[in-house]
């Protein structure tokens, strides 16, 4: 099984784990591995799109590091939006964002938050239900990108992921 695949049973696991009152620590491991479910969904969709083969294993483990979340949060609301820099705009190919983009983009981002939340705010308190939801959310996000995973959108998606700051005009 793969890692994003494991870390979303594992939230759905401490989502659930106490029957009756959920710790906040469950809850907030929880919250943190949705959103790493769905980051290295993302990375590794993308350092297997762009470095193939069954010899390039310590290459694609090289360029996963190479990913930074704030860069990725930065891109993903760009597609959550429905814009994207003009500098990746020519990835696109004239193609409009389709839905299923901009709402993995848009839960990308939102994980990102509740994440830093979860990690850091400890006058936030989380719900089981707030985070079964999210990790419905994430659980969808894996399949809208499933249905556009081999699109020109999604490699624009990706490269931007990896790469918009480093691009030039």
């Amino acid at each position: 099984m793969s890692l994003h695949a494991d870390l979303l049973r594992q939230a759905r696991h401490l989502a659930r784990k106490e029957p009756r009152r959920p710790r906040q620590a469950s809850l907030r491991r929880s919250v943190s591995a949705c959103y790493y479910a769905l980051f290295h969904l993302l990375v590794d969709k993308a350092v297997r799109r762009m470095v193939r083969g069954g010899d390039r294993e310590p290459l694609r483990n090289c360029l996963r590091r190479a990913f930074a979340h704030g860069d990725m949060r930065h891109v993903a609301l760009q597609f959550a939006q429905g814009k994207v820099a003009d500098k990746l705009a020519p990835g696109l190919n004239g193609q409009a964002i389709p839905p299923e983009i901009s709402g993995v983009a848009q839960t990308f981002a939102d994980l990102q938050q509740h994440r830093h939340d979860a990690d850091y705010d400890l006058a936030r308190g989380f719900t089981r239900v707030e985070v079964l939801g999210l990790v419905d959310r994430v659980d969808l996000a894996f399949a809208k990108w499933k249905k556009v995973r081999r699109s020109v959108v999604a490699d624009t998606f990706l490269v931007g992921l990896l790469c918009l700051r480093s691009m030039r005009s």
